[in-house]
């Protein structure tokens, strides 16, 4: 199974465990005065709790498989001219938020709207001042421009991978 299928089945067996919850709670109790929903309601809901945790087990089954894999596959991505080697729930994270930060970092780097000029200083005399940056302008256009990129990048490579990496069982799955 690919880590797409494997994503994709978790979201229907979500769909399919909410369901149950529905039914259970619908149909746990009633008044004796009513009419029971089902002939033996009491196995009902017991075969639903039954099968909502066989479905919990398989979700957690499927995320290990898809943690273990995000672990242990590397992806390649260029940024910026270099070639960056990360496994893959690496490049989750930079996608999530690192990227971004870093971005923000970078952004901070401003000239904070002061000006050079002529200034009068408080003993009347006056004093030619000049601006001086603690930073490279071009240097930060060009990581700013890099971290509002990386997002999409990563996004592009991953869609492929997660489409035709296959998932590796965690080593405690093996002999399930």
């Amino acid at each position: 199974m690919k880590i797409i299928e494997g994503m994709k089945q978790i979201k229907d067996l979500q769909r399919k465990a909410e369901d149950l919850r529905k039914k259970i709670a619908a149909c746990s109790a009633d008044l004796d005065v009513e009419t029971p929903q089902y002939e033996d309601q009491k196995t009902k809901v017991s075969g639903w709790l039954q099968a909502h945790h066989d479905i919990m087990k398989e979700i957690m089954r499927l995320r290990s498989q898809i943690q273990w894999t995000n672990m242990a596959t590397m992806v390649s991505i260029d940024l910026g001219g270099f070639v960056v080697v990360k496994p893959i729930s690496e490049w989750i994270n930079r996608r999530r938020d690192l990227a971004n930060l870093e971005r923000e970092a970078w952004s901070k780097l401003t000239d904070r709207n002061l000006k050079e000029g002529i200034i009068k200083q408080s003993n009347g005399e006056t004093r030619e001042v000049k601006l001086r940056r603690y930073y490279d302008p071009v240097e930060r256009d060009q990581k700013v421009d890099l971290y509002m990129s990386e997002p999409l990048m990563i996004d592009a490579r991953l869609e492929v991978v997660n489409a035709v990496t296959e998932l590796i069982p965690a080593p405690w799955q093996e002999n399930l």
